[in-house]
């Protein structure tokens, strides 16, 4: 699947064809970064960028309720790319710059923190699932 920054300067193609899940999330730290009522991640195996292309990236680490996470944006425009979490190889996609995402597919985390309706019929957590619920 293709994917574009706001200014283009970063872009690159996933190594599937299909997220391997794809989160609607409601918590405040999504809801902060997003700039709005909800943040969209698209999971993926770590994109395998030219170092060019790193060279155009920026970065912040916070703390996560999992780990350490790490956040990767463009320097050019200030959209987030991806965040990944310490010894992890996955990096969850922000869901915005992914072309052709089926958002029906979508589970929505955290929906006890929306404020915005659950469309009914959605899977959803209140929080986030354990690892063996998901």
């Amino acid at each position: 699947m293709e994917v574009t920054c706001q200014c283009g300067h970063i872009n690159f193609k996933t190594s599937l064809p299909a997220p391997l899940a794809l989160y609607i999330c409601h918590c405040l730290e999504c809801r902060l970064q997003s700039s709005s009522a909800f943040g969209a991640s698209a999971i993926f195996p770590r994109p395998d960028l030219p170092t060019s292309m790193f060279s155009q990236l920026g970065t912040f680490t916070r703390p996560a309720k999992a780990g350490l996470m790490t956040c990767y944006f463009c320097k050019g425009c200030g959209s987030r790319i991806w965040h990944e979490r310490e010894g992890v190889e996955m990096a969850s996609i922000k869901g915005g710059l992914v072309k052709g995402l089926d958002w029906d597919t979508a589970v929505h985390l955290w929906t006890k923190r929306a404020v915005v309706p659950i469309p009914e019929g959605v899977v959803s957590w209140e929080e986030e699932p354990l690892e063996s619920d998901a």
